[in-house]
């Protein structure tokens, strides 16, 4: 005989019971304090940018100082001293380098500051010449005036004032009236009239020159504005020399100050990422020094091969803007390819065919020699935090967007290694669990035991090695 028991039927009028969050006066005071904290760096980051900046550039050099010092430091060198050695050495080869091309440098800066405007009006000539195919109605936006709502092109009026139409001249003869020496067109004999040929053979208002000249100065003034003040830029560079002597005589100093605002649980995960993005940044920095070298020297090379016009100083802006990845590249490239339409538009399609080349050759061998694994940067990834930071804060935003990105990076990846580890850790814990819990015939294990089994018996031992090793 079996019982039943029932359950006491809930009051359905009568409200379950949950249990209410209340927010005490400590907590509201500690999220106040934290909302403040936040909004109070957010604007004082804005208001030092360029100094926060500066500070990491100092950084990313003196990383690699320190790393100079710890091989002087094996010849019983004291750090101090071998710091200064190195950044001294280093700029001494760079102003002695400066010094001896700086004559050749001057001479072409001022022969690629005269023939621009000349290359640039070829440019405009090539176009015009292109107007009627599918070049020249991808390039119309670019060269054609824009157009006021009256139909009427949008120029700014000349000085002079409005011109007279052609029918105000008191000597030009009535409708109708054919002049003495005059076709019946109007037009004197002895002279063609223009036509339609002529009319497209003449040069069409400078409006690509313009909106170039423009786009230029523009770009120049944003991204260059930080160059105005030379007090300024001659103040940031000794900052960034003696920070970088400093940060490579003892960059444990630093790291040990760094690490003191930790809790003590998480010091040992954070000292192993310092000690990774320490080694990416250095890595990257040399691999970036290395590259400029060698992409200045070849693209001179290249450009004198092909007998582009001031090449030294060409290549010395492809050297020096090398150390901004992916943009650096494509500003270099424009002056130059420009420049190559001083001769032909074949020159200047050569010339964009061998920045092109150049930088294939950087990005497919020699980058990934000298990385050799230490840092990839997604392609994606670096364009979206270079167009960023160079919106946001300009060329010295720029500058960094790329180091900066791969120091965020290494610890995300080091996050998504463990992850990633201990999903694979659950995939095989789960595997083993159903090895165990799966009904398993034992004829079938001891047929099949030493024909090594399919899966899931391919990891069992088979019998004849477990009845060896029985005593």
């Amino acid at each position: 005989m079996t019982t039943s028991v029932q359950e006491p039927e809930s009051d359905p009028a009568e409200p379950v019971a949950v249990p209410a969050v209340t927010w005490r006066t400590g907590d509201v005071t500690r999220a106040a304090l934290i909302v403040l904290a936040v909004w109070f760096g957010l604007q004082l980051f804005w208001a030092v940018n360029s100094l926060v900046f500066i500070v990491f550039l100092a950084t990313l050099f003196g990383l690699a100082v320190a790393k100079g010092v710890d091989h002087l430091e094996k010849f019983k060198i004291r750090r101090g001293i071998g710091s200064a050695l190195i950044v001294f050495l280093s700029l001494g080869v760079i102003g002695g380098g400066l010094a001896i091309t700086a004559p050749t440098l001057l001479e072409q800066g001022k022969v690629l500051q005269s023939e621009f405007p000349a290359a640039i009006q070829k440019l405009q000539q090539w176009v015009d010449s292109k107007r009627g195919g599918m070049l020249g109605s991808l390039l119309k936006s670019a060269t054609t005036a824009p157009v006021a709502p009256g139909g009427a092109s949008a120029r700014a009026p000349s000085a002079a004032g409005p011109r007279a139409p052609a029918s105000a001249n008191p000597l030009a003869p009535a409708p109708g009236i054919v002049a003495p020496g005059s076709t019946s067109t109007g037009t004197p004999a002895g002279i063609r009239r223009p036509g339609a040929s002529d009319v497209a053979a003449q040069p069409s208002s400078p409006m690509l020159q313009q909106r170039l000249t423009d786009a230029l100065s523009g770009a120049s003034k944003y991204l260059f504005s930080f160059l105005s003040n030379t007090v300024a830029v001659f103040g940031a560079f000794v900052f960034v020399v003696f920070l970088a002597i400093y940060i490579g005589a003892e960059p444990e100093v630093y790291r040990g100050w760094l690490l003191s605002t930790v809790p003590a649980a998480s010091r040992a995960q954070v000292r192993v990422v310092l000690r990774e993005v320490s080694t990416v940044l250095r890595k990257w920095l040399v691999t970036q020094l290395i590259a400029m070298i060698v992409i200045g020297i070849t693209s001179t090379v290249v450009l004198l091969l092909l007998g582009v016009k001031a090449p030294y100083a060409l290549g010395f802006i492809a050297g020096l803007l090398e150390f901004i990845p992916t943009v650096g590249p494509i500003m270099s490239a424009v002056p130059a390819i420009i420049m190559g339409f001083v001769d032909s538009p074949e020159k200047a399609l050569t010339v964009l065919v061998a920045y092109w080349g150049i930088q294939f050759l950087e990005n497919n061998l020699l980058i990934p020699f000298l990385m050799r694994g230490e840092m990839d940067l997604p392609p994606a990834i670096t364009l979206i935090a270079q167009t960023l930071m160079a919106l946001v804060f300009g060329f010295v935003g720029l500058m960094v967007a790329v180091p900066l990105t791969a120091a965020v990076l290494v610890p995300l990846r080091m996050i998504a290694e463990r992850e990633n580890e201990r999903e694979r850790e659950l995939h095989r814990a789960k595997k083993r669990k159903d090895m165990l819990t799966d009904a398993v015939d034992p004829e079938i294990v001891v047929s099949d035991a030493d024909r090594g089994p399919k899966t899931p018996y391919s990891r069992l031992p088979s019998t004849t090695a477990t009845l060896k090793k029985l005593p």
